[in-house]
């Protein structure tokens, strides 16, 4: 490859949660009917010059963690399925993906679901309540919103409310993004 396609692109609706270590996008290559193979493999071949470590994927499919693999990215499935599923009963298991993988001060770590949702929001804002990086849900509402340039639905906000309701704040403070957690 040669040019500018050897960069890569930059997934779609990307966006930096800590800068440097943890982001969110859609599926990379789409999703859905949209999804295209070519595509994948420039955001992957992006995320991979971009020095990405880990993609965490909240599908309940396996869609594309063969296509990580081979690009030499190390791939992570964490199911989150959609309403009735019992989100909260797994919401624990995501947080600690997400900070097991952080605990390397050189990760950085990319998690997606099919698109970046109000579900997905919901999750990036839990997890900064959960590591005690933000300590008041309104404010990581207004973080993620702000990020997204769009106000968080109620499947976001219920993943917020679960995330308080399960006692799940501040929950991981020592496992700060980068920070040994004395295992």
């Amino acid at each position: 490859m040669r040019g500018k396609w050897a960069q890569g692109l930059e997934p779609r609706l990307f966006r930096w949660v800590i800068k440097g270590r943890l982001a969110g996008s859609e599926r990379p290559g789409g999703y859905a009917r949209n999804h295209r193979k070519i595509r994948r493999m420039e955001e992957i071949i992006w995320l991979s010059r971009s020095g990405f470590t880990h993609v965490v994927s909240l599908l309940e499919s396996t869609h594309n963690l063969r296509a990580y693999e081979e690009m030499d990215l190390v791939a992570l499935q964490v199911p989150l399925a959609p309403p009735p599923f019992d989100i909260a009963g797994a919401l624990l298991g995501v947080y600690e993906t997400i900070a097991d993988l952080l605990d390397d001060p050189h990760a950085c770590v990319l998690v997606h679901q099919e698109t970046f949702g109000d579900q997905l929001a919901g999750v990036f804002a839990g997890y900064l309540l959960y590591t005690g990086l933000i300590d008041d849900a309104p404010q990581a509402v207004t973080i993620l919103e702000r990020l997204l340039g769009t106000q968080m639905g109620s499947p976001g906000r219920e993943i917020v409310a679960l995330t308080v309701g399960e006692g799940l704040v501040g929950a991981g403070k020592a496992q700060t993004p980068g920070k040994s957690r004395g295992k």
